[in-house]
């Protein structure tokens, strides 16, 4: 089985020194394991000596090849390319600065041959400040397995192995590669977990830090609602046009009220603005809807995207066509990176 290590990397000249001889090992174990390997690694615009020693270690190593972004475009694009440009059956990335263990590799893909699409790292016992990385972690990983329903302990450990027709389709933007594991689950892959080793940082910085969170409960945001509405955007649109137009008939309905029972005249109250401020906003919504309706119907007619997946077709008793074991929904095309 092909496999190919995606490692996104972004001013690790500190750590690239040490990454080198732990990917050549894991590439040895994979290779005597029956494996053909092949490691991407993805410079996204570093500004360090990270050019230079990747350029290096490319004459020496027949299985690296790197990609060199001109500017730092964030992890997420990072890991695009390497998807893009990947060939494995099986697509496993992981961090640059060795806080995931590529020793941990071989456990993962045991765990796929019991019939998952992906496995997802768990770093059980992280080596991360607490008060700025852990407990921001796990209220994050809390929320979106409860806002996502694929519950998982660490969204954000970047070591994870997919099948590549999981993959298939899913497109990545923003910061969403955290979010990958539920584009699959949704999609119908089986999704689990497997608790990895990891590290503390030995070189170098960390490259995130509370600022993200925003980020990630936007992206969240993002996520559930293509997932929800990303083939139907007239119900959310509707939905919120229907309950203005309401709170417009309602706000009319006070405004008589009062004028009848001779408690306010009707230049008096702010009723009739805000009915009229209710109503022009749920027209207004309604139409955004039908807008939304027809562009989305016009991308997936244009795109020949199916609003459906098929796992696998049978006829006689057998399967007639297994090659394609995901077909990716429309929604995940709201994914790229």
């Amino acid at each position: 089985m092909l496999l190919s290590l995606i490692v996104p990397c972004f001013n690790e000249d500190e750590s690239i020194p040490a990454l080198l001889p732990a990917l050549d090992a894991s590439v040895a174990e994979l290779t005597r394991l029956g494996h053909e390997v092949e490691v991407i690694i993805v410079d996204d615009g570093s500004r360090d000596r990270s050019p230079e020693l990747l350029r290096a270690a490319t004459t020496t190593r027949a299985w690296l090849r790197v990609i060199r972004f001109a500017r730092n475009f964030g992890q997420t694009a990072a890991m695009a390319a390497g998807f893009n440009d990947a060939r494995g059956e099986v697509i496993l990335p992981l961090d640059a600065d060795l806080q995931n263990d590529p020793a941990d590799i071989p456990a993962l893909l045991a765990k796929l041959d019991e019939g998952f699409d992906v496995v997802s790292g768990w770093r059980k016992d992280r080596q991360d400040k607490a008060a700025t990385r852990k407990l921001p972690s796990m209220i994050a990983n809390r929320l979106i397995s409860s806002i996502s329903g694929v519950n998982l302990h660490d969204y954000g450990c970047t070591l994870k192995a997919y099948r590549r027709d999981v993959m298939a389709g899913v497109q990545l933007y923003g910061e969403m590669h955290r979010f990958i594991p539920i584009w699959a689950a949704w999609n119908g892959a089986r999704v689990t977990e497997l608790p990895v080793r990891h590290h503390a940082r030995h070189a170098g910085e960390s490259k995130y830090g509370l600022a993200r969170i925003p980020n990630v409960i936007l992206d969240l945001t993002l996520v559930k609602l293509l997932w929800s509405y990303g083939t139907k955007p007239i119900h959310v649109f509707g939905k919120f046009g229907l309950a203005s137009i309401s709170a417009a008939a309602l706000a009319v309905l006070l405004a008589l009220y009062f004028k009848v029972t001779g408690q306010k005249d009707l230049v008096q109250t702010p009723l009739p603005l805000m009915a009229t401020m209710f109503f022009l906003m749920g027209c207004l919504a309604i139409l955004t809807g039908f807008l939304a309706e027809i562009a989305t119907r016009t991308w997936h007619e244009a795109a020949g995207r199916p609003t459906y997946f098929v796992r696998e077709t049978y006829a006689g008793g057998k399967s007639e066509a297994p090659a394609a074991r995901l077909r990716a929904l429309p929604g995940s095309a709201g994914v790229r990176g």
